[in-house]
């Protein structure tokens, strides 16, 4: 397939004004101006000076994990038995066929990291799927992607109503404390157990082994984090135990962005449209991204679906350029920022050849509040077209 007549808007700092695409087995085969393509027999199609851009990526959501419409029964993202729970696998969870991957590709999201709750101190492994398939095994770009870890509320409000720990922020972190702990000595077990044929291997443990690749800094820690006190808790415990990390949320994170931007600290923020519904949300305000940007610290742009649904992902880089953010920063915060933050930046979040050909065509401009795709194409084929 061969996209021409386009202005493709790389997300690599380059844009190129009137272009060409190629795609060859789900991938991008090459880029260049229409004046240096060949004529071929291949299937085309001319967007006749739309803008192209790398398919958007919402870097944090529940996708598939708590199903539209439905209440307990399509309710599978929080194992809250057990505070401790690294061993929980979102691609077990996901229903691929939950209404909501329809609405993503509708306005031009083909990738999404989605996961468990935050309702445990340590909720299990968060996954990078695209948005289209029927089946999840299909559609993972990366699995595990991070391990999710819950700070602030959540963890407290789901326990203190069941009478256990814990009941406080000390106890959310002293239960990753001890979890990290116990991981960290089976990983030096196993260690001594491969350099010694005499030594003894440990009695598997599926949370250990659950957490050997964040140990062995192979994969993050993604903190579910909205208070500056939880982010700096967040940091703490990283460098405890070597681990890298990222922010999931930083709602309050611009009121100490310095202190972030000296620990190169990685933000997914949002949601940025919903209500303060609870107190860790009193300093939702849409200024973050802005101030992000400002200081130089990496972000993107989430929705936290289905806090807000992941159709206004759009809408909520929009009302970011509206408070202070600006365009092309916006436009970076759902394409090859997110990719970056989220590792996945191999395979997505930009046009260049070799990576996936996931791509999203506007007649206008994405950031207009009026705008929606005329094409979008999700693994090298086209799943929606207006033209």
């Amino acid at each position: 397939m061969i996209i021409k007549n386009a202005c493709i808007h790389t997300m690599n700092g380059q844009t190129i004004e009137n272009g060409y695409i190629k795609i060859e087995n789900e991938k991008i085969k090459d880029i260049g101006n229409m004046r240096t393509l060949k004529e071929t027999d291949e299937e085309t199609i001319d967007l006749k000076g739309a803008n192209i851009y790398p398919g958007f990526i919402d870097a944090h959501t529940h996708l598939g994990m708590w199903e539209d419409g439905l209440g307990f029964e399509g309710d599978d993202g929080n194992e809250d038995t057990d505070p401790s729970t690294p061993q929980m696998r979102a691609i077990d969870a996901i229903n691929p066929v939950d209404k909501c991957f329809k609405e993503a590709l509708d306005f031009g999201i083909t990738s999404v990291l989605t996961g468990p709750g935050s309702s445990n101190s340590i909720g299990g492994q968060i996954t990078a799927i695209k948005t289209y398939g029927s089946r999840i095994d299909d559609m993972i770009i990366k699995s595990p992607v991070a391990i999710k870890m819950a700070l602030g509320e959540n963890p407290k409000t789901t326990y203190h109503e069941k009478s256990q720990t814990p009941s406080t922020r000390m106890a959310t972190a002293a239960v990753i404390r001890e979890q990290l702990n116990k991981a960290k000595r089976y990983m030096e077990s196993l260690q001594e157990y491969y350099d010694d044929s005499e030594a003894e291997k440990p009695e598997y443990d599926i949370k250990c082994e659950s957490l050997l690749p964040l140990m062995k800094r192979e994969i993050p820690a993604m903190f579910h984090a909205h208070r500056c006190d939880d982010i700096f808790t967040a940091i703490r415990l990283s460098k405890e135990f070597n681990i890298r990390y990222k922010i999931i949320h930083g709602t309050g994170g611009y009121k100490a962005a310095e202190i972030l931007k000296n620990e190169n600290v990685e933000i997914m923020a949002g949601p940025l449209i919903c209500d303060r519904s609870k107190p860790e949300l009193r300093d939702l305000d849409l200024i973050a991204p802005s101030v992000y940007e400002k200081y130089g610290i990496k972000f993107s742009i989430v929705t936290d679906h289905p806090v807000v649904p992941i159709q206004y992902l759009i809408m909520s880089a929009a009302l970011s350029v509206r408070e202070g953010l600006s365009h092309d920063e916006a436009l970076k915060a759902i394409t090859i920022n997110a990719a970056q933050i989220c590792e996945i930046d191999d395979r997505v979040g930009s046009i260049e050849i070799g990576k996936d050909a996931d791509m999203v065509a506007f007649t206008g401009d994405p950031l207009d509040i009026m705008s929606k795709p005329c094409l979008v194409i999700c693994s090298g084929k086209v799943v929606r077209d207006s033209l």
